[in-house]
């Protein structure tokens, strides 16, 4: 270890030597030019500067100039921070944008939440306005098939009963035995519904003739059960035959005036109210 350091130690010296010579020459050279000429004047000695500023890298300038002066670091070192001032600046306008970004990108996020959140609402809003269109609809068609039902039903009309009023020769005018017959026929329908009173006038002669005379004795008949049976009009159908033959009797001419009175009920409709 000691001969380490002395091999240093002479190496030093070594190579301090070449340097101090250098230093000493221009002071033993300047006393005779200063003496043999005296109109000229000695050169200035040379004006040290420091090692950092461009000294020669000896080992006496290295122990003496240890460290960097602050300017010169400072010089050095300004370039650098030029660059750090403006990746500084990039990065801050970087985050800036991301910020901005991040900012937008956060809205539009909300902004779609918010129109989904929506969509699903008008979405469930239809899916309950469908159902409650679906639950009307068979509804609907409950009520229409049950009205399809009653209107089906409506010509499911019964004979119950005949009645058959005989008038004389020439006449019109009901007989007592014949007003008997319809109080007889006509009193069970008070307050009653759904039955239809069917009245069909027969008489001989000719064709105009029996169909004149055939209505006025069916009128004489609906008349009397409008006026003493209360019997509503739209439920009494009128029809003049004339000299028609009676269906399921032979083909011959009527012989008297007559007036058949078919009483017809409808069961399913009054049993389905």
């Amino acid at each position: 270890m000691k001969i380490r350091i002395f091999a240093a130690t002479l190496l030093s010296a070594v190579l301090a030597l070449p340097s101090l010579a250098q230093q000493a020459a221009p002071t033993g050279q300047a006393a005779p030019q200063s003496a043999g000429s005296s109109d000229r004047q000695s050169l200035p000695p040379a004006t040290r500067t420091d090692f950092w500023d461009g000294d020669e890298p000896n080992l006496v300038n290295l122990v003496t100039h240890p460290f960097a002066s602050k300017k010169y670091v400072q010089r050095m070192t300004r370039p650098i921070q030029d660059r750090v001032n403006e990746l500084d600046e990039i990065t801050e306008s970087n985050r800036k944008m991301i910020r901005d970004v991040d900012t937008r990108a956060q809205q539009g996020i909300q902004l779609a939440s918010e129109k989904t959140n929506l969509a699903d609402q008008h979405a469930t809003d239809a899916t309950n306005k469908a159902q409650l269109a679906q639950t009307s609809a068979t509804q609907a068609a409950a009520r229409v098939s049950t009205v399809e039902q009653k209107v089906g039903n409506l010509d499911q009309y019964k004979g119950t009963g005949q009645t058959e009023i005989r008038f004389r020769p020439g006449q019109t005018v009901l007989s007592k035995q014949a007003k008997d017959a319809l109080d007889e026929m006509a009193a069970p329908l008070k307050d009653q519904n759904s039955y239809i009173i069917e009245v069909r006038g027969f008489a001989p002669g000719s064709h105009r003739v029996a169909t004149a005379s055939s209505q006025k004795m069916a009128d004489s008949v609906v008349r009397y059960l409008v006026l003493n049976h209360q019997i509503p009009v739209y439920r009494i159908y009128v029809m003049s035959m004339g000299n028609t033959p009676t269906e399921g009797t032979s083909a011959k001419r009527v012989t008297s005036g007559r007036v058949e009175v078919n009483l017809l009920k409808n069961d399913l409709v009054s049993s389905a109210k």
